[in-house]
Formats: structure tokens, sequence, C-alpha cells
């Protein structure tokens, strides 16, 4: 077995890797650019070694640099993880030629399945099914219309060598292909180095379900169900589970089969993922193989108890599988989370800066990755992450700081672990995507199973605005701010000096106050808790052991769990759970009479603006000082964390002041030009 392997790569992945080498008793080395040499990965690894710049193209990806990190610890293989290297055949090669071990599959695996179009041509060869287009290269946007129409519309419009949701355009008319094809080639050109593009049919009601396999250099192949990644924003996977809640045994079986004939046709020696998408009668075609390990493999590992880095790493070492296919049984369920650095209620544009706060859910006790779930009890939480309080989300690199995985026996109970869990988060500092699942696990069509890749662009058309809670669940929050309020209450007149009697000097009765809604309660409080009356006469029940000042309160109200992520305001709480952002004030019956006459506060008109809405590099502005614009024209185009985003006008109007160009760097909120 290696004695020292060096991660090629950074963040959650970098420490995913690290976790299982330190269980099998390998030395780890960590690479790291100059934004990271505080990172989590870099603490965690046994050495370390400086490879350059922040930006990848010159660290991470830079083929030398890792070479001389190889060189410089001695490491007898490398585990890429995911992006970066980890699909690049040059790689591989320079591995090899340097007689250092790659933890992943052979160069050819990786040269025949990492471009698109020859992927599926030796699917189709393989007896895969795959999905009707184009296999050539498409020279310009013209050429990329006559394709679609031939094809017919809506068309996918894909950059040969991507992956990650980048380069990856849907088409419903010929305008749109032309700006899909041109974006995608940009953004393939940036982060791939190859601008190739090709274009296949849309499926419509498709779900994104794929299937993991891990093959040994000695012929064996077994495939580990399934992971249903339906739920994506922008072609990006936002949660996924496993297994999925739409395959019946038999099309599990057929899907899996033919992943393990595509593995055995390119020789595959490793962990690897053949994605399909599937239509509403159950018929399944080929998108792509990934050659490497998979963001989303933890719900794998949580059904089946494989721990697929540990797999790698022996299939890497020369090793038979230990598995067979009768080996492999799906327990229980499993959900992930993608935990990303972006601000929902800004159409998930990214965000950057410091973690001021970052309190993940605590996780069971003693699990270990591939260690089977439902060994640990009736229910598992685990959250792979790369960042710690304190530590810095850069504009480098992707967005997503942490992938949080429940396990439970039934679909019902993970997504039940899920809701808690994700309660139970706290991140403070930067824009972050927990408000919106939360929202996603609560929604009726999530909960039901009936879903499709188009979920998100259907069920919030406008973007996400947040969560309004249903009347049940304001008033087990209003129970539980008015029990709490009345802690408070207590605590500061003991602070007071008014030690004698303090109880006596804080009332029974209160109105709280949130989402537009005033609720009159009193408030009968015991040593065990506090009884809740509303004005209709119900009552509810409030247990907890939360004290002033905290920013987690865990409250069992009528026996349920309830958990709440506080912070103090005037007059009452701001209380985050279940996707809702609410200001709650208590205040006594003749305040709140009062508070009801104040006016509200505007908030200032920037509607002749273009603000910047995200942190990022402005690569291209289309209008010059002077210009009409129309509704929808395209303004400019600011690069972020990889991905290009254009801004387009609202509505007509005339530029009158242009403050930023081409390679300016904006922070959020910063002025890119005025209108009149």
């Amino acid at each position: 077995m290696f004695k020292k392997i060096l991660i090629a790569n950074r963040g959650e992945i970098a420490c995913r890797v690290i976790k299982t080498a330190r269980k099998m008793g390998i030395a780890t080395v960590a690479v790291y650019s100059d934004a990271d040499r505080n990172a989590l990965h870099v603490a965690m690894a046994d050495e370390a070694v400086h490879i350059g710049p922040p930006p990848a193209n010159q660290s991470y990806i830079v083929i030398d640099r890792i070479m001389d990190a190889i060189r410089q610890t001695g490491a007898e293989a490398v585990h890429p993880g995911y992006g970066f290297l980890s699909e690049n055949p040059k790689f591989a090669a320079a591995l090899a030629a340097e007689g250092v071990a790659f933890i992943g599959p052979p160069q050819g695996a990786i040269e025949a399945m990492g471009d698109k179009i020859t992927s599926k041509k030796i699917a189709q060869e393989a007896g895969v099914s795959t999905v009707p287009g184009y296999m050539g290269l498409i020279e310009d946007a013209e050429e990329a219309v006559k394709i679609s129409r031939e094809i017919g519309y809506p068309v996918m419009i894909k950059a040969s060598a991507g992956g990650g949701g980048k380069g990856m355009r849907i088409a419903w008319s010929d305008e749109e292909a032309r700006e899909g094809f041109q974006s995608s080639k940009n953004e393939a050109a940036s982060s791939f180095g190859d601008d190739r593009i090709f274009i296949e049919k849309f499926v419509t009601q498709p779900r994104h379900i794929e299937i993991q396999v891990l093959a040994d250099g000695h012929g064996n192949c077994i495939y580990l169900g399934e992971r249903e990644c339906s739920i994506q924003r922008r072609n990006q996977k936002v949660i996924e589970e496993a297994p999925s809640p739409f395959l019946d045994e038999a099309t599990r079986k057929a899907m899996g089969e033919q992943a393990c004939a595509l593995a055995r046709a390119v020789g595959y020696a490793s962990a690897g993922t053949v994605e399909f998408i599937v239509d509403g009668a159950r018929n399944f075609y080929f998108l792509e193989m990934n050659t490497r390990l998979q963001v989303e493999h933890p719900v794998t590992e949580l059904i089946t108890g494989v721990d697929l880095v540990e797999h790698m790493i022996r299939v890497a070492n020369g090793e038979v599988l230990s598995l067979t296919q009768d080996d492999i049984t799906l327990t229980g369920w499993a959900m992930e989370s993608r935990l990303y650095a972006e601000d929902p209620y800004r159409n998930f544009l990214p965000s950057i800066g410091r973690l001021t706060r970052y309190r993940p859910p605590a996780e069971t006790e003693g699990y270990v990755p591939g260690t089977a779930a439902g060994a640990a009890g009736p229910a598992v939480v685990r959250n792979d992450t790369g960042v710690y309080e304190g530590g810095e989300i850069s504009m480098f690199y992707d967005p997503m700081i942490a992938k949080l995985c429940t396990w439970a026996p039934t679909r019902a109970d993970a997504i039940e672990e899920m809701r808690t869990a994700l309660d139970a988060f706290e991140v403070e500092g930067i824009g972050h995507n927990l408000p919106f699942l939360s929202a996603v696990m609560d929604h009726p069509r999530f909960v039901s199973g009936e879903i499709t890749t188009a979920f998100i662009a259907e069920e919030y058309p406008e973007g996400f605005a947040g969560v309004t809670l249903p009347d049940d669940a304001l008033r087990r929050v209003a129970a539980a701010a008015a029990a709490m309020h009345r802690v408070a209450e207590i605590r500061r007149s003991r602070l007071s000096g008014r030690m004698d009697n303090h109880e006596r000097h804080v009332g029974a009765d209160w109105v709280v106050t949130a989402q537009g809604q005033s609720l009159p309660v009193s408030i009968d409080a015991d040593r065990d808790g506090a009884t809740v009356r509303f004005a209709d006469g119900a009552s509810m029940r409030v247990e907890s052991g939360w004290t002033p000042g905290r920013s987690l309160a865990l409250l069992q109200v009528d026996g349920a769990p309830l958990v709440l992520k506080v912070g103090k305001i005037p007059g009452g709480f701001r209380i985050r759970t279940r996707g809702a952002d609410l200001k709650v004030h208590v205040r006594t019956p003749r305040h709140a009479e009062l508070a009801a006459l104040m006016p509200e506060k505007l908030p200032p008109d920037t509607s002749k603006l273009l603000l910047c809405p995200m942190p990022g590099l402005i690569v291209r502005v289309e209008v010059e000082e002077g210009a009409e614009v129309q509704e929808g024209q395209n303004l400019c185009t600011v690069e972020a964390m990889k991905m290009e985003n254009i801004l387009r006008a609202e509505r007509r109007g005339v530029v009158v002041k242009i403050h930023a160009g081409p390679g300016d760097s904006l922070g959020v909120d910063e002025i890119i030009m005025e209108f009149e």
C-alpha cells in the first residue's frame, strides 16, 4: 500500500480524501495557492506545498507545479478529487512518466470519456442508449442555429470538455441558440481551455439520474445503485438523493448493466459515474461519464456502506475489487444539500467574504465515510466541508463550501432529518443558500418525489424571495418567541438589580408580531417550561434550555422539535427557520398598539442605476453613453467564480454615464452605469 499520497485539489474534497487516507494509515500532502494558505485542507494534511497565486490557471491546474510538489515530498500516488486536473489525460500521462500512481482511471479512459462527442460514439457502440444530437464540431453561431433547427427545439448546447454545468445552455429559439453558442464557447475556453461545442436534443420532463460504478484493473466492474440529481439550477446540482424515488428495480438493473458495459468498453478502473437523462416513461439516455469521484458520492456511501475513496486508492494500488455485485445492497435513504456561497435573494449570485460564524450541525458521533449508515443508529448527519469559522470565501474558486448529508430508514425520515439539520446550520458573514435548501425540503412537489430537472425554474420562475410560513408553523414560532422573550426579560430584570421577586416584574400578556400578523398571547410559566395561550383559546407547550445570547435555540413545542437561529433586535428577535427569515417582535399590549401607528421606512430608489449584483470582474460592456436601450437588451457581462453572468436592461432607457469597464473588479452594489 502507498505510504504517502498527494491530493491535487482543495476545499472539502481534499479534506474528504485526507479522512480516508488517515483511516488507512497513509500520510497526505496538500497543495495550496496564496488564497488557501490558511485553508482547512492545509491544516489537516501531514505536509503542505505552496503552488502559486490564487487563480487556478496559475496554481491548481498547472501540471508542472503539481509535479514539483510531488518531487519535493516523495508522494507515491496522487488523488485528484474532482474538477481541476481530475479528468486531464495530460496530467495522468505526466504522473505515469514520473512513476507516480494516479488514483483514478487509465489515461485512455479519461481521453475517451472526457470528450462528450467521442464518449457518445463509444456509448452507442457499447449498446448504451443515447440522446439524439449532432456529434460533429460546430464552427460558428449560424451553423449552431442550422443544426438546432434540424434537431428541433429545444436543444442543449454543451462544451465538449465541459462539466459542473459550465459551458451549457438550453436554447428554445434561433436567437437563444446564437447567444448560447457564444456564451458556452467563452465559458468552455475559460474553464477548460477547450472551446469545442456540440448540440443535442433537450429531453422534456427529464430527470437526471446517475449510476455509480466501481471497477478494477482485473476486468471486474460493479454498480452501486443510482443517485437522483434532478434538483438543479443552471445545470448545477443543488440537492441529490439515493436511491431515486422514480426508478423501479428493472430500470435500475438495466441502467447499471449499461453503465458497466460502457466502463468495460474503455478499460475503466476506479470509481466513476455514468450520467443518464430519464424521461417520464423511464426511458433513459446516456449523457456523459465522469471519470472521477463525484461531488455527490456521500449519498451512495451512506446507503451502501462502501467507502469509494478507499476503493479508489486500493484499485490504484493494483488490488482486485473486494466486492461483487451480490455484495451491494441499498439500505435506507440519503439526502445531500449543497451549501453554496451565493445569495438566493439576488438570483443566487456568488457571494464572497469572511465566515464570521460557521457552525454546522453535529455529525453522528463516530461516523466514518463508508460505514454502513444503519449501524450508526436511526439517523445519520454528515457534513463534508473545507472551511472553518473565520476563514475566507474566495472569488477564485467554486462557491460550494459544504455538503450536508442525512441518512434515515425512509425517504420521509431522511427529509425530516435534513430539515432539522439545515435549521441548525449557522452561517454568517456571506450570502448563502440555506434558506432555499430549506424551502425545497418543504416543497410539496419535492416531498412527493415528482421532480424533474426543471423543478427550480418551474417552481421559482421569479427567483427565490424567501419563505412565508404557514399559519400553524408561524404560531409555533410565535409561542417559542414569547417563551424566549419571557426568559430574556427575567434575566434583564435580574441584571438591573431587582433581585427580589424578579419574575413579578415580567408580565404574562404579550403581543407577538411577525409576518404581518399580530398574535396576542398569555404565558403561564413553570419550572419545566411555559404554556402559551392564544386569543382563540388554543395553547402550546414550550420547553427549552435556551438562554439569552445563544444564537441557536433547540426547543420542543407540543412535544415536536423546533430549531431556531436567533438574533436580538430591538423589541424582539430575528428568527430564521425552515427557510423563513422573520423579524419577530414581542411587545406589551400598549407598546404593540403604539408600534402599529409607526410608518415604515422606504428603501432607496435605485431604479435608474445598474448595480453590480455580486463581487466580480467586468468582462464586456455592450452599450455606450448616450445609447438608448430596450427592455431585455444586454448591458454588460460580469464574471464571478468561473461563471459568466449577463446583465440585461429591465426597461427602456438612455445610458447617461458608465462607471466601469472591462477588466474592472467590482463589489456588490457598486454602480456600473446610470440611466436617464
